[in-house]
């Protein structure tokens, strides 16, 4: 299994019941949508369009004021449903419009985040003193798993990058080719594929 895997295996796992729904959900989000934890955690219930599989980043809680449209995957919007589905029932009287409430039904603030991250990835041995997992380490493995598959796949990453940087919400495409540059296993499949064009050729 994957670390994602555990991890939401372990969120799960958490108590009350509420709060492990929101962030097993959560994570799960930032897993395979690459949002910053900072989005997230700002969404409103209504920002969060499950029928037609779109979340909005609002402009005042986007970095450097980027409003942007996150489209969602059936699977993700299957599994945000039920935890639509969970939260009512769990909470039906919410302290707050956040699509993720805490246990006492208000807004999920990023310090708990933070610690309730630090709990599970010291418990599952992930955290060592070399190793400090953090949420937007599921940011930054999303966009470094699609750029590898795309490069795995013969997909000109140049012809795409775009859109990848459009959907992160980042500046410029200039700021998504880092991950090119800060990733060994990206640079080690992107070699082969030189090779396999290139190879034998002195």
């Amino acid at each position: 299994m994957t670390a994602s895997v555990w991890l939401l295996q372990a969120a799960s796992a958490l108590r009350p019941p509420l709060r492990a729904a929101s962030y097993e959900a959560l994570f799960g989000l930032l897993a395979v949508t690459g949002m910053r934890v900072g989005e997230a955690l700002a969404l409103e219930r209504e920002d969060v369009d499950l029928g037609d599989g779109i979340i909005t980043i609002r402009e005042q809680v986007a970095k450097f004021e980027r409003a942007r449209l996150v489209v969602l995957h059936p699977t993700t919007v299957d599994a945000l449903d039920r935890y639509a589905e969970a939260r009512a029932r769990l909470c039906p009287r919410p302290r707050s419009t956040a699509f993720f409430p805490s246990a006492t039904g208000n807004a999920l603030h990023r310090s708990a985040v933070s610690k309730t991250l630090r709990t599970i990835t010291t418990a599952l041995g992930l955290r060592t003193a070399t190793a400090h997992p953090r949420a937007h380490d599921l940011r930054h493995s999303f966009a470094v798993r699609t750029l590898i598959g795309w490069q795995r796949s013969g997909v000109q990453i140049d012809e795409r990058i775009a859109a990848l940087s459009t959907y992160l919400g980042h500046v410029s495409p200039a700021d998504t080719y880092w991950y090119l540059s800060a990733t060994p296993e990206l640079m080690g499949a992107a070699a082969r594929r030189l090779d396999r064009v290139f190879g034998g050729r002195a």
